[in-house]
């Protein structure tokens, strides 16, 4: 039967298919199962089949040797340029030292091979043969070399055209499990396993519509393509099957989510809301004004909003929250509101206090007699402070309830949560969600905002079961920030020029952040800064080498030696001090008595102080480009221009540099996500779950495939539309189940 070959499918077959790809592979494989379980964590038929080579070998060409990567596993095609065996000195045998080459000039004299009582290897790699190679390569004698590879001929003078035309398959391998035997392993599952009854993720209009190739032909020519151009029609088709089920996943939760009931929060005519505007100093900007009124339509609907609010930094997505909590407030509800750190939570407490003044009063001696309370729950309050908190909140009494992880407790109750807004979602996980959710009398509406603007393409990929809004506008009086990259390899007296500079910000009154990687000399990375979504590469840890990085501490210390700030009151702050110790800094930063404040990334988001202007980041080749675009964001809050010095000892040319130059080339965090997305990793972008493991996403690549995902988008919404339970989709059912169950799901819930 022809792979392309597709026969009408029965009610007991659709059910066999099912099974049979979640059918074991012990008695199909063997020993090579375990392998695959070990080495790979694949147990399915299902697994393996969407276990997809990474790249494909022709049979007629060389692999170029200079291009082999070191310590990795590789399959090559070179010829044998030379084979000499003999005795070995310390033990019994043979040794078989092999040249081979891809006939390049200036191939590092191409790659040695070393066959321990190789005897068959000897017989048959004889000079001028031509053979594909499997193993891990190494260095040895400053020559990249193979030891006891696997190998198979390829024959020149193959009287079959169509078998050398047929690539070979080169599939992620480790040493006890080659690509190779990977490749037999599938070959075995596409001969036994009934292909053309299974269920296709992709409905058959669909299919018919853009003519696209039956879920059985892709399987069969991404894995054992006659030509090259085959396993690429067929990675076409499975690029699509992937956006298809991911977009289909989505929709069906928003589809699910919609179901739920949610207890109408509709605006009320003079209640809190109408009061607090009528109080605010300056016009709402027309992005703030609208996207607040969306809030409200769906705060007055009766199931629950689930929404994205992102922007700017410095886009007053806050206000915009508070005024959705005012309106839940008014309507008998409560609000709370999760923040990833202490100093964070401490901070939305005195900015939303201090916004709302004797509306965050209520009962209170002077405060407005129909005014609400804002209590803070975190956790290293003392027992009295925070049996306060609980009984603020079970009680009603206290309308917004401000907290970190402590909101989670399970001894935490509210009188009726109506609203929950979790800022910078990207640092809480989907349990964290659902654990406030539980706390509600029904389903809460939910708000998640994020400072990290989001490239559309990621937007419906990672956040597509919220409906998304967006701030781009800055709200008036935000002055300018001037952003400079500091090569101290290059200029290594600039440095003193950075503390000159900050001195005389200082002396102009102004104040200063320094912020550093590091906390204290004992070599671990900045632990205040949760990876973001859009955080620091993986790769990029290492990016520096051995490079000494500079600490909080150790700079704090030395600042007695640093002659231009001589006589600066100074503070330190970081995630491992008392936390009435991080406040106090906090306070006396705010009121002016702090006037150069050296820090990690706990100050990364809230912190808000308008009188700095000046930011020196220490090694910022170690900071990822939103972190370093967050950072800035805490300058030119007030009415002075800011300044933000990018502070690296890397060489000109390293490839971190260009992030730094990016960052310094616009303040545009929308154009900044761009070119973040464009450097990093798919897996980076989807979640810690997909960084460094398999990702879901083999062939659909976020940066390059917008327009597959706004289309499998739209079909996916139709689809769920009309059947969100996909009773009549069972292959799409299976392929979700699949591609995405729960543990590999998680990516998804970062939203």
């Amino acid at each position: 039967m022809s792979p392309d070959t597709v026969r009408p499918v029965t009610g007991t077959e659709r059910q066999a298919s099912a099974s049979e790809l979640d059918a074991s592979l012990g008695k199909r494989l063997g020993p090579v199962a375990k392998h695959l379980e070990k080495y790979f964590g694949i147990t399915t038929v299902g697994e393996l089949l969407n276990h997809f080579p990474r790249t494909y070998l022709k049979r007629g060409e060389l692999t170029p040797i200079a291009e082999v990567p070191v310590d990795e596993e590789v399959t090559l095609i070179a010829r044998v340029q030379s084979a000499n065996s003999r005795r070995m000195h310390t033990r019994k045998g043979t040794l078989l030292e092999v040249v081979i080459t891809d006939d390049a000039d200036g191939s590092l004299g191409g790659m040695n091979l070393t066959f321990f009582n190789g005897f068959t290897a000897a017989r048959e790699l004889k000079p001028g043969v031509r053979a594909m190679f499997s193993g891990k390569v190494t260095i040895y004698r400053g020559r990249l070399s193979l030891t006891n590879p696997r190998y198979s001929l390829l024959d020149e003078g193959d009287d079959d055209p169509a078998r050398a035309k047929r690539p070979i398959p080169v599939y992620p391998a480790v040493e006890k499990l080659s690509s190779e035997q990977i490749a037999k392993a599938v070959g075995v599952v596409l001969d036994t396993l009934r292909l053309f009854d299974l269920d296709d993720p992709i409905p058959a209009s669909i299919a018919r519509r853009d003519k696209l190739m039956s879920l059985a032909t892709a399987y069969e020519l991404v894995h054992r393509p006659p030509q090259i151009e085959d396993a690429y029609r067929a990675q076409h088709r499975l690029r699509y099957q992937e956006a298809f089920v991911l977009q289909a996943a989505l929709a069906r939760r928003r589809a699910l989510a919609a179901r739920e009931e949610a207890t109408a929060r509709p605006p009320q005519a003079g209640g809190l809301l109408d009061q607090f505007d009528a109080r605010l100093p300056f016009t709402l900007t027309q992005g703030q004004h609208d996207v607040g009124r969306t809030l409200a339509e769906d705060l007055a609907r009766s199931h629950p909003m689930n929404r994205l609010l992102q922007g700017e930094v410095g886009s007053g997505k806050t206000l915009v929250a508070l005024r959705a909590m005012l309106q839940v407030i008014d309507a008998g509800g409560q609000a709370a509101l999760l923040a990833p750190t202490e100093v964070l939570a401490a901070q939305h407490l005195q900015s939303i206090t201090r916004t709302l003044g004797p509306l965050a009063e209520g009962g209170m001696l002077g405060g407005a007699m129909d005014g609400t309370r804002v209590v803070l729950l975190t956790g290293s309050m003392s027992t009295a402070q925070r049996k306060r908190s609980l009984l603020d909140a079970a009680s009603g009494e206290a309308g917004i309830v401000i907290g970190t992880h402590a909101l989670l407790s399970e001894n935490v109750q509210f009188f009726d949560l109506g609203l929950i807004v979790v800022d910078e979602q990207h640092r809480f996980g989907v349990e964290q969600r659902d654990s406030l959710r539980t706390k509600a009398r029904t389903s809460p509406h939910v708000l998640v905002m994020t400072a990290t603007p989001i490239p559309r393409t990621v937007a419906m990929t990672v956040f597509g079961d919220l409906e998304t809004s967006t701030l781009s506008e800055l709200p008036a009086g935000r002055s300018p920030i001037t952003t400079h990259e500091v090569g101290l390899t290059e200029h290594p007296a600039w440095i003193d020029r950075i503390w000159a500079r900050a001195r005389e910000e200082i002396d102009a009154g102004r104040q200063v952040y320094v912020v550093c990687p590091k906390i204290g000399d004992n070599g671990r990375v900045d632990d205040d800064a949760p990876e973001a979504l859009y955080g620091e590469p993986a790769a990029d840890r290492k990016a520096g080498g051995p490079q000494e990085l500079t600490s909080v501490v150790a700079l704090f210390e030395s600042l007695a030696g640093i002659p231009q700030l001589q006589g600066v009151t100074s503070g330190m702050l970081h995630g491992r001090m008392d936390p009435q110790d991080k406040a106090d800094v906090m306070a006396r930063f705010a009121d002016g008595t702090v006037r150069l404040l050296i820090a990690t990334t706990v100050i990364e988001v809230g912190v808000d102080v308008p009188n700095a202007t000046l930011m020196v980041i220490m090694d910022a080749d170690r900071f990822g480009i939103s972190q370093l675009h967050q950072l800035r964001g805490r300058i030119g809050r007030g009415g002075h221009a800011g300044t933000c010095l990018l502070v690296t000892k890397l060489e000109p040319e390293h490839p971190s540099r260009e992030r730094l130059a990016a960052v310094a080339s616009t303040t545009d965090g929308f154009e900044l996500s761009q070119k973040d997305l464009e450097l990093r990793r798919e897996g980076d972008i989807l979640g810690a779950s997909q960084s460094g493991g398999r990702s879901a996403l083999r062939f659909l690549k976020i940066t390059q495939h917008g327009k597959v995902i706004e289309k499998a988008r739209t079909d996916a919404q139709e689809i769920v539309a009309e059947d969100p339970d996909l009773h009549d989709s069972p292959g799409l059912a299976l392929a979700i189940e699949l591609y995405l169950n729960p543990e590999k799901e998680s990516f998804l819930e970062k939203g």
